[in-house]
């Protein structure tokens, strides 16, 4: 993987165009989750220090007919202010004169954001012209929105072929981070996959299984596997119509040298809610009105010794219904597990996507973890084996 960084550009007195990810939560006018928007003021700092005119992109949302209040990004800057510890000015349209005159009234070192992306069709249909727009903005592109590379849209593809492209500090330690966990991993390699259903995942599990010598799996697609064994698994959330999928990718680990972990036990209940009677069961002990909500202690220790053995841990999913107590047990537990690997030094712990952020957070150990991604939809394609746009846009 070879791409340009910040240090390999000459940002002094230029204008240089950051393709960022500031789509986050806000309520009532008011950011509820600054994480990206920390996680990008490495970034933003280091080309104002440098003397850049930094010119911020991003999409926010999903307006369908034009500019509405509702998605703009104006409500963003104060927190995108207080994360930075600088000011930043904002402009009303990404391309044309509002964009021109703002970028004109900049400073050396200042910081600008412009309005959101998708309030023009051109960007999410990857328009050249719309790409022409942006690239008169600026003298050098930089994207620094991983979270967003896996879109082929004109602010993270099209745009960067028309200038001298970079990632930036955020995009860099993501694939470094990646490549290091698939790309080049150190051996044995071990996946902890859970999450409700494989056929949201079926494309990670196929590509997981030629790359990984273990594979844990959890949460509802694991009873999935059980049930495709032939294991009742009561009234356990199951894909039925799923089973030969399962047998598939049981076959396929099976001939590639892949170990697959299914739970030995689990903790189940006849109720789904916070702190329902429950008990611990091995599977096909389960009754026709239970369901499995965590994996057990005996699981959590057989995939904790199997963990032990690795030397490079990737993460996506939580083990159980980790959201409702007694249930989030399992995830807790192997989370735990692999955060001591890590701090031990025996292990680099990458892990990403949907609610895999908030179970380690609730776990308490995110910050344990060698790099915790928050990019969603692009750290699964990545782990899909897909290619990534906006990331082969900065390879060429």
């Amino acid at each position: 993987m070879t791409f340009k960084t910040l240090d390999d550009i000459a940002p002094a007195s230029r204008t240089v165009l950051v393709r960022a990810d500031l789509n986050v939560p806000v309520q009532d006018g008011q950011v509820t989750d600054a994480t990206r928007l920390v996680r990008l003021v490495p970034t933003l700092k280091e080309l104002a220090s440098k003397g850049a005119k930094v010119v911020v992109l991003s999409h926010f949302g999903r307006p369908k007919n034009g500019p509405d209040e509702k998605n703009s990004l104006r409500q963003v800057v104060p927190a995108l202010s207080d994360a930075l510890g600088a000011p930043v000015a904002f402009a009303g349209d990404c391309i044309g004169k509002p964009a021109q005159d703002a970028i004109r009234a900049l400073e050396k070192g200042q910081v600008l954001v412009l309005e959101n992306l998708r309030f023009h069709a051109g960007e999410e249909k990857n328009d050249p012209a719309f790409a022409a727009d942006l690239a008169k903005l600026g003298d050098i592109y930089v994207n620094d929105a991983f979270s967003a590379a896996h879109r082929a849209h004109a602010s993270t593809e099209a745009l960067a072929r028309l200038l001298p492209a970079a990632a930036g500090r955020l995009m860099q330690a993501e694939l470094v981070a990646l490549s290091k966990a698939l790309g080049q991993p150190q051996r044995p390699v071990a996946a902890v996959v859970g999450g409700a259903k494989i056929s949201t995942k079926l494309d990670l599990l196929l590509n997981l299984v030629g790359k990984v010598d273990i594979l844990a799996l959890g949460g509802g697609m694991a009873n999935t596997f059980l049930y495709a064994q032939g294991v009742d698994v009561g009234a356990s959330l199951a894909e039925k119509d799923m089973a030969d999928q399962a047998r598939a990718i049981l076959a396929k680990a099976e001939a590639g040298g892949c170990q697959i972990l299914l739970p030995k036990d689990g903790a189940v209940a006849k109720q789904f809610k916070a702190h329902a009677p429950s008990r611990i069961a091995a599977p096909g002990d389960i009754a026709a009105d239970e369901m499995i909500l965590d994996a057990g202690p005996a699981t959590v220790a057989y995939y904790g010794e199997k963990l032990a053995t690795a030397k490079t841990v990737v993460w996506n999913g939580p083990m159980g219904a980790f959201e409702i107590e007694p249930f989030d047990a399992a995830t807790n537990a192997v989370a735990k597990i692999v955060a001591d690997l890590t701090k031990a030094g025996t292990v680099l712990s990458v892990a990403g996507g949907g609610d895999t952020v908030a179970a380690l957070e609730h776990a308490g150990v995110a910050d344990a973890f060698s790099y915790i991604s928050t990019a969603g939809g692009a750290f699964l394609e990545w782990l899909e084996g897909k290619e990534l746009p906006g990331v082969k846009a900065l390879e060429e």
